[in-house]
């Protein structure tokens, strides 16, 4: 298998984006300086221009904070999918 995805945190990707949407330098080359993929930071910058300059919330915070009641989530669904496939086995058997 390839190397897993670094996980970063929301300031790194505030202060890595930031170069790219206040002074417009090219996302490529703060990529290179930074160590990482072009295209992530490139991402990065247009979630952290899109959000309202003057809000509380932090683009990156919120991401991951959607991302945990989602997992969180998973886990009853196979369960009940589990569940689902059991009883739909055991009911034919029966017959």
């Amino acid at each position: 298998m390839g190397k897993p995805c670094p996980k970063y945190t929301a300031e790194f990707k505030r202060r890595a984006a930031q170069p790219c949407n206040e002074r417009g330098t090219a996302c490529a080359e703060v990529a290179r300086e930074a160590g990482v993929d072009p295209s992530g930071l490139a991402d990065w910058a247009r979630r952290a221009s899109a959000a309202a300059p003057g809000a509380e919330a932090d683009p990156f915070q919120m991401a991951g904070d959607l991302r945990r009641p989602r997992r969180e989530n998973e886990r009853p669904k196979r369960e009940n999918e589990m569940l689902s496939k059991a009883s739909a086995f055991f009911a034919g058997r029966q017959l």
